[in-house]
């Protein structure tokens, strides 16, 4: 069995969250709310690619 990397299930919770909030912003039609929670989501899954890329080419994933 594997470790668990803590780092990407910190990235991934937190997209789902992300995600989450834009669902609640949605429902309570707030247009502020969605739009960061969008950036939010983009910034989280940019950098946890990007960090799944840069591992990857050290050889530790």
């Amino acid at each position: 069995m594997k470790n668990i990397q803590w780092i990407f299930l910190f990235f991934a919770v937190a997209a789902a969250a992300s995600i989450i909030g834009i669902g609640i912003f949605i429902a309570e039609q707030s247009l502020a709310g969605i739009i960061i929670c969008i950036i939010l989501l983009f910034a989280i899954m940019g950098t946890g690619f990007k960090l799944k890329r840069k591992r990857r080419e050290e050889g530790r994933l």
